[in-house]
């Protein structure tokens, strides 16, 4: 039909309740387990159980992980850089979210 459009979109999606090993998740990014440990110490991702001998973490590191290797080979960042970087667009799609609450409710009570 014209003026019609359609947006088509791949990925993953990942459920939170997913559990990946180190490995998984260095496989699944492309990134060795040392960049994996480096981000775990600037507090960018953190296993389920950090004391556990082999740690496992949760769907959504998955995200930050690619998001930091990203930031990383594009920008050149360094670790804090990248932590920061995160940092503020979680900041930024927390405030997203919010905005839309408002504007909804906004509507509702029109």
């Amino acid at each position: 039909m014209p003026g019609d459009t359609h947006r088509l979109m791949a990925g993953t999606v990942l459920e939170e309740d997913v559990e990946l090993t180190l490995g998984e998740l260095c496989r699944r990014c492309q990134v060795e387990a040392d960049f994996v440990v480096e981000l775990i110490h600037e507090g960018v991702i953190d296993p389920i159980t950090p004391s556990a001998p082999r740690w496992t973490f949760r769907g959504h590191c998955l995200t930050r992980l690619n998001r930091a290797r990203r930031l990383q080979r594009d920008l050149g960042l360094n670790l804090a850089g990248i932590a920061l970087a995160l940092e503020l667009l979680d900041e930024r799609e927390r405030l997203y979210a919010e905005l839309a609450r408002w504007q909804r409710a906004d509507r509702e009570t029109e």
